[in-house]
C-alpha cells in the first residue's frame, strides 16, 4: 500500500478489525519511511449497485459521495466518522438487499434522515435541507417539528436496521 503522505511503497499494517457491519476491514497501516499513520478499508468487489434518481435515472452508487454528503452535514459536530461510515454502510446493505441491487434516491435520504435524527439534531437538519431543497424558513420548523416526532415514538427507525 503507497502511503498517501509520502508516497513509499512500504507500509506496516498495525492493526486489522472488521467494521462494525462487517462489510468491511479496516486497516490502521503506518509508512515505513516518514512514519505517518493511517486508514485504509478494505472491501470485497461484488454486484454494480445502482441508484434511482428523481427523474428515472440511474447512476452508479458511490459510497463516497454519500460519505461526502454526510460529512458535510455533521461537519463541525460531535459526530464519529464511525458513525458516518456506518450511516453509509446502511445505505449499502438497503441496496444488497432489494433484488435489483438499486435503490430510489428517495429511500436512500430516508435512511440517512433516520440514522442523523438519532445521532445529532442539527445534522439532520442539516442533511433535510439540502435532500429536499428547503427554499423557506418554515421548511427548516417543519424539520425540526417532525426531528422532535421522531423523539418521542419508540423504535421509530428500528425496520431500518
Amino acid at each position: 500500500m503507497r502511503c498517501p503522505f509520502c508516497k513509499f511503497e512500504d507500509t506496516k499494517v498495525l492493526d486489522s478489525r472488521l467494521t462494525p457491519d462487517f462489510a468491511s476491514i479496516r486497516r490502521r497501516r503506518e509508512c515505513q519511511e516518514c512514519e505517518k499513520r493511517f486508514t485504509t478499508y478494505e472491501r470485497m468487489e461484488t454486484e454494480e449497485l445502482s441508484i434511482v434518481k428523481r427523474d428515472g435515472r440511474r447512476e452508479p452508487f458511490s459510497r463516497e459521495k454519500l460519505l461526502k454528503g454526510v460529512l458535510r452535514a455533521c461537519e463541525k459536530r460531535p459526530v464519529k466518522r464511525e458513525h458516518m461510515e456506518n450511516i453509509v454502510a446502511l445505505v449499502e446493505n438497503a441496496i444488497r438487499a432489494n433484488s435489483k441491487n438499486e435503490l430510489r434516491t428517495s429511500k436512500v435520504g430516508e435512511i440517512v434522515m433516520n440514522e442523523l435524527g438519532k445521532i445529532d439534531d442539527v445534522a439532520y437538519v442539516r442533511f433535510a435541507s439540502v435532500y429536499r431543497k428547503f427554499r423557506h424558513a418554515d421548511q427548516f420548523v417543519d424539520a425540526i417539528k417532525h426531528l422532535r416526532k421522531m423523539e418521542t415514538v419508540p423504535n421509530a427507525t428500528a425496520g431500518l436496521r
